[in-house]
């Protein structure tokens, strides 16, 4: 009897030491990603600086990588134009249990990024040029570069993609429509009419007559329209990333190419007329379009451009403009179902009918 309660001990001894050792080699494992040793952007915890070259002169953009992995770097391109990396930040709670590495970016005249304030910079060739600077410099390849652009980011992700997608591995289209002209009629006739009848005309007759800088404007639209459709919640609900993002966003740049208006591109704003609708299907690169239920962007507009790339899938999330916070289950499954598909060459397109 002591004989067998010995073995018995010594087994499970044994076991535990296997498993010990199974953990330290899975800790050990997991935490390659977060190791950043004897990499050029250790001493900076992943940010670089990087010199962007433009007929005005070089100036500075700021990065910052998260994670390491060498086969999927996602680079993400932020809203406006004059958005931060801060609408990103709750990616931090999702990609790195994934071990999929991301970069931050502020582009050019946005937050940590210089800000020469010269509009004749602020075209989309000058950005789909820094983009592609930013990819040299960070050495993106074929092999490796994803690239997610949301809002103002995904119309320069598909300018981008359509002047190098062959420097792509994979293309996210997140919660922006192809043409701002449709952008404009979803707004005004899908849209504005869910709104009180008084509060919607109300809204038109200021924009009618310019009036934006009417407070009656900014406080019809946020109550009525942002906790609609750009965050699915009530302003007392909305986050401390997304608020403290709106109050670095960059106003003059915002207004030269957006305008003012929340329902479509203001007259004479740079964005007027943009539209590649019918050069989706020039794209081969995989490519997942992402559209919300209750965003500003027209979710069935979003999953038709799938069908119209040549290797397209389509997510629809419960949730607005930045469903990355408001549904970010939905959101985050089915963006890195996506990247690992890509990845392990199991990607196929999805056709809607």
């Amino acid at each position: 009897m002591k004989r067998t309660n010995y073995i018995f001990l010594l087994l499970a001894i044994l076991f535990a030491g296997c498993a010990g050792t199974q953990t330290k080699q899975e800790t050990r494992s997991q935490s390659v990603y977060f190791d950043y040793s004897n990499s050029d952007d250790q001493r900076t915890g992943g940010i670089r600086m990087i010199p962007i070259a433009t007929p005005k002169g070089t100036f500075n953009v700021w990065t910052k990588r998260v994670g390491n992995n060498p086969n999927i770097k996602v680079l993400l391109l932020h809203g406006g134009p004059g958005g931060t990396h801060e609408f990103f930040e709750n990616f931090d709670g999702y990609l790195p249990n994934a071990e999929i590495e991301y970069i931050y970016y502020d582009q050019l005249e946005s937050y940590y990024s210089d800000k020469p304030n010269d509009s004749t910079l602020w075209t989309i060739e000058h950005f789909v040029d820094e983009v592609e600077q930013v990819r040299q410099a960070l050495n993106l390849k074929k092999d490796n570069f994803y690239l997610l652009g949301h809002s103002w980011g995904g119309i320069l992700a598909m300018e981008y993609a359509l002047k190098y997608q062959d420097n792509l591995k994979g293309l996210i289209i997140s919660n922006m429509m192809a043409s701002a002209m449709e952008y404009e009629k979803y707004a005004k006739e899908v849209l504005g009419p869910q709104m009180p009848s008084e509060v919607f005309n109300e809204i038109m007759d200021l924009e009618a007559n310019e009036d934006f800088s009417n407070p009656r404007y900014a406080e019809l639209t946020t109550q009525y329209y942002y906790t609609e459709h750009i965050v699915h919640q009530s302003l007392e609900e909305w986050p401390e990333f997304v608020n403290r993002a709106f109050s670095h966003l960059n106003s003059d740049i915002y207004i030269y190419m957006q305008g003012y208006s929340e329902f479509g591109i203001t007259k004479n704003a740079s964005l007027l007329g943009w539209d590649v609708s019918d050069r989706l299907k020039e794209l081969t690169v995989p490519t997942l379009t992402i559209g919300g239920k209750y965003d500003t962007m027209d979710p069935k507009y979003m999953e038709w451009m799938s069908t119209q790339v040549q290797n397209g899938r389509s997510l629809t999330t419960n949730g607005a403009h930045l469903s990355s916070y408001d549904d970010p289950e939905t959101y985050f499954n089915g963006l890195i179902t996506f990247i690992k598909d890509v990845d392990n060459n199991s990607f196929t397109p999805v056709k809607y009918d």
